[in-house]
């Protein structure tokens, strides 16, 4: 009984993934990659950014001590 349940949930869930689920156009995902790179790149500026002047903050706070 247990095995029937399975299957019926797998069954299921195909039919979802196959017939409901709406997919993005190749248009939309590469609109969408885009996006995503460059807000990754700014992420890592800023955060580069940010490492440097406390980099730079604690290099003048340690050696004027």
């Amino acid at each position: 009984m247990a095995k029937a349940k399975i299957l019926t949930d797998l069954e299921e869930s195909y039919n979802e993934l196959v017939h409901k689920v709406s997919w993005p156009s190749k248009t939309d995902l590469a609109n969408s990659t885009v996006i995503v790179m460059v807000a990754s790149i700014l992420m890592a500026l800023v955060i580069w950014a940010v490492d440097a002047i406390i980099s730079w903050g604690m290099e003048n706070i340690i050696y004027r001590v």
